[in-house]
C-alpha cells in the first residue's frame, strides 16, 4: 500500500496558520453603550461647544456660566434660535431624558438663560449666557439641567431677499452637570466587566457596567491594552489617553471599548481596567480569535496528525 503523506498538507496549513496569526496594521478607537450623542446631523445649521460642562454650585449664591453656539460658515443663512431650561435625567439603558422632573432637576427652576433668543450669521457666534441661583436650603450633592437651544421655524432668513427658507427646526441640548457643596455620598459598584475568552469574527472588546450608589455624578476611568502572545511590544493601549465616562447618581451605565480592526485571526493578551472611586476593576486574559474556517482546518490538521500516528503503529505491530 502506498504510504499516506500529509506533509504538503502540514506545510499548507503552517503557512497560512502563520499568516493568519501575523496581526495587521491596524487602528483603535473607544465605543460605548448609552453616550450622549455629540454627532451633528448634516441637516443641522448650527453647533454647540462644549456640549457639556460641570460646575460646583454654592447654597445661596449665584454662578454664571456660558456655552458657543455657531452657525458654521458652509451655512446658507441667518438663524434664529430659542434656549429653554429643562430636566436631564437616564432611562434604565442610560439613555438621555429631557421630560422628567426628580430631585435632582430643582437645577431647572434655580436657571435663568440672559439671552434666551437671537439670530445668528453665517460663519457667526453666539455666546449664551446662563446664571443659576442656588437657594440657601439646596440640598448637597448632583443637579442636573439641560439648556436646549433650538432653531425657530417661524423665522424666515429669505423674507427680504427673496428666495425659499426651510421651515424645520432642530434641538440640540447643552448639558449642565451641577454639584451642590455639602454632605455629598459617593459610592458605587463595578459589575459585569469581561473580555471574551474566543472570538469567531468581529473585534476584541472590554465590557463594565457601573452602578452609582451615591448623590452625585462621577467618573469613570476605562484602560484597554492589547499585547502579542509572547511579547510585550503593544498592539493597542489607550494608557495614554484613558476614556472617561460620567455617570449620574442612581444610575447604570454599561461601557464598552473596542480594538478596531483587530486581525481576523490570533492569540492576544487583554487587559481591561476599569478604575471608579478609586478602586480598580481589572481583567487580565488571553483572547483566541480565530475564524470557523480556520478552526475547522486546525482540526483537520490534528485528525490527521493523530491518524497517521495510529496507521504508523498498525504498520509497525505488522
Amino acid at each position: 500500500m502506498k504510504k499516506l503523506s500529509i506533509k504538503p498538507i502540514l506545510l499548507a496549513f503552517s503557512f497560512l496558520l502563520s499568516t493568519a496569526l501575523t496581526p495587521s496594521s491596524v487602528f483603535a478607537e473607544e465605543s460605548e453603550t448609552g453616550k450622549e450623542d455629540t454627532s451633528f446631523s448634516a441637516q443641522v445649521a448650527f453647533q454647540i461647544s462644549p456640549m457639556n460642562q460641570k460646575i460646583t454650585l454654592v447654597p445661596g449664591e449665584r454662578y454664571y456660566g456660558t456655552f458657543k453656539v455657531t452657525n458654521p460658515a458652509t451655512a446658507q443663512y441667518s438663524f434664529a434660535y430659542k434656549a429653554t431650561a429643562g430636566p436631564f435625567t437616564v432611562d434604565a439603558d442610560y439613555n438621555p431624558v429631557y421630560e422628567n422632573n426628580g430631585d435632582y432637576n430643582q437645577i431647572v427652576d434655580w436657571t435663568t438663560i440672559v439671552n434666551d433668543s437671537g439670530v445668528i450669521a453665517p460663519n457667526d457666534t453666539a455666546i449664551i449666557e446662563f446664571y443659576v441661583d442656588v437657594p440657601e436650603d439646596a440640598p448637597a450633592g448632583g443637579q442636573y439641567v439641560a439648556i436646549t437651544v433650538a432653531s425657530d421655524p417661524d423665522y424666515d432668513p429669505t423674507a427680504e431677499t427673496g428666495g425659499i427658507a426651510l421651515h424645520a427646526k432642530y434641538a440640540i441640548a447643552h448639558l449642565v452637570y451641577g454639584e451642590v457643596a455639602g454632605e455629598t455620598v459617593r459610592g458605587g459598584e463595578v459589575n459585569n466587566i469581561s473580555v471574551p475568552s474566543f472570538l469567531f469574527s468581529g473585534d476584541i472588546t472590554g465590557t463594565a457596567t457601573i452602578k452609582n450608589t451615591g448623590n452625585v455624578h462621577s467618573d469613570a476611568i476605562y484602560t484597554l491594552k492589547v499585547l502579542p502572545l509572547f511579547s510585550d511590544e503593544e498592539f493597542y493601549t489607550n494608557e495614554e489617553d484613558p476614556y472617561t465616562n460620567t455617570i449620574l447618581p442612581s444610575a447604570t451605565r454599561s461601557t464598552t471599548l473596542t480594538w478596531d480592526g483587530t486581525p481576523f485571526a490570533g492569540i492576544f493578551h487583554v487587559i481591561y481596567n476599569v478604575e471608579y472611586e478609586g478602586v480598580e476593576s481589572k481583567v487580565d486574559k488571553y483572547v483566541i480569535v480565530c475564524p470557523l474556517w480556520l478552526l475547522f482546518l486546525i482540526l483537520l490538521a490534528l485528525f490527521l496528525i493523530i491518524f497517521k500516528i495510529i496507521w504508523g503503529k498498525k504498520k509497525e505491530k505488522k
